[in-house]
């Protein structure tokens, strides 16, 4: 088997330093403004139904419907940022997911509602495993986690902060005939358009498109990223089928996906469960849903550092998991408003800290075209987590008037992710002893 050179480990850390500086800022605003765009619905719930009739069930539905637009279209959006470049199609994503974020101020009652919902997910389908193929193209192996980790404090902050400045739009509320709901998405989507159009001039595809790199440092970051890749014949053919079929990937995306029917809707209905806490003013509402937010942002900055000093993949995922259990379960039995604000954060802690996770531990095991398309595959099982989580969530509280009523699903989500890492552990194993098996022949 051939062997790629090692490279000074000095030229390597400077120009990863450089990638960390220059390139993370812009993939985490193009995060940031999607994920507020995304998710700015939350704080219009109660307003959506006093002005335009949208039920609880139905604005879970809405709320949900968004993953199933965005997951139709994942798999095959990827395998065309492989084909045109990451650069262009994550531009072209931002402007059509801007104009259909405006688009949202004219929603006049359920149907419309979903319609908007369901385009607004296939404008945004491929954003965020486009995000996660460039990593593989700039990032070796041990700087991945932290970088995943890094573009994951974009939508921690979008709650954090989207959150306190969506209440203050809605306060806007009848000026210029316009709702308040209404100003929210007009104003939060047009930076997105704006954005898009930054992007294409901006962002290099991959290290030797970088102007801000000289050759040497271009060249230690990618061959550092290819030197991180299994060196097997398949990770380079066309048949990307080959990724998706890997026990690994199946069980990493059924993980995602029980992780997605928690955590989605946990923040779809913050907000929500928040109002029915007596706190009646849009802004305080956001204020305190922004807990949402923070408990997000300590995660993704404390978990993936953690990740890199345990040996154990699978062993993480399950703390993690039995984490999140505790969690969910301390929510539902304490009374206490307080503690109920800050469970919201702990909750969001494990469930949102551990999401780096997942691709740095299928990005050990995938690369080039499989790369696009497994990271694609395991983002689309979680989108339909995406959709289910909202549903479950409206249906629980249509059947009891309690929003809060949604972390009996959490709870039942987070057992059952944490019943799948045993299976997962094996499947790591049994993949391991395949690939010494190959380089043993090689």
């Amino acid at each position: 088997m051939n062997q790629i050179p090692s490279l000074p480990n000095e030229l390597h850390r400077r120009a990863t330093r450089k990638a960390f500086l220059k390139l993370i800022p812009l993939m985490c605003a193009i995060y940031f403004m999607s994920f507020l765009d995304r998710t700015n619905v939350a704080l219009a719930k109660v307003h959506l139904a006093a002005d335009v009739g949208i039920s609880a069930a139905a604005y879970g539905l809405g709320a949900g419907i968004f993953f199933l637009g965005y997951a139709l279209l994942e798999v095959p959006s990827n395998l065309l940022a492989h084909r045109i470049g990451p650069r262009r199609w994550i531009a072209r994503i931002a402007v059509s997911w801007g104009i259909l974020s405006v688009g949202m101020m004219f929603v006049a009652g359920e149907r419309s509602f979903y319609i908007m919902r369901v385009l607004l997910g296939i404008a945004e389908a491929g954003l965020f495993p486009a995000l996660m193929y460039m990593v593989t193209l700039w990032f070796g192996t041990a700087d991945r986690p932290v970088a995943i980790g890094w573009i994951y404090t974009a939508p921690a902050l979008a709650l954090l902060l989207g959150n306190p400045i969506g209440g203050a739009l809605l306060q806007l509320d009848g000026h210029g005939d316009l709702h308040g709901w209404q100003w929210m998405f007009l104003v939060e989507g047009i930076p997105s358009i704006l954005l898009g159009i930054v992007l294409y001039f901006k962002m290099p595809d991959r290290p030797s498109e970088a102007a801000w790199l000289n050759k040497d440092e271009s060249a230690a970051l990618e061959n550092q990223a290819l030197a991180d890749v299994p060196q097997h014949a398949e990770y380079f053919s066309s048949d990307w089928v080959a990724a998706i079929k890997r026990p690994t990937t199946i069980l990493i995306g059924l993980i995602y996906f029980l992780n997605q029917v928690a955590f989605v809707g946990l923040y779809f209905f913050a907000p929500a469960m928040i109002s029915q806490m007596k706190f009646d003013s849009p802004l305080v509402v956001g204020l305190l849903s922004a807990s949402v937010g923070l408990g997000f942002l300590l995660g993704v900055l404390v978990l993936p550092r953690i990740h890199r000093r345990v040996a154990s993949d699978a062993r993480y995922l399950g703390a993690l998991g039995f984490g999140l259990v505790l969690g969910a379960a301390a929510f539902i039995l304490t009374a206490s408003l307080v503690g109920k604000v800050l469970l919201l954060a702990v909750t969001a802690f494990f469930a949102g800290g551990v999401l780096p996770s997942y691709w740095s531990i299928a990005m050990k095991r995938l690369s080039g075209i499989q790369a696009a398309a497994g990271l694609a595959f395991i983002n689309t099982v979680g989108l339909l987590g995406g959709f289910a989580g909202p549903y479950l969530f409206g249906m629980a509280e249509s059947a009891t008037g309690r929003s809060e009523s949604g972390f009996l699903v959490i709870l039942v989500a987070a057992i059952l992710g944490l019943l799948l890492v045993p299976l997962l552990a094996i499947a790591f194993a049994k993949e391991s002893g395949v690939a010494v098996g190959l380089e043993a022949r090689a």
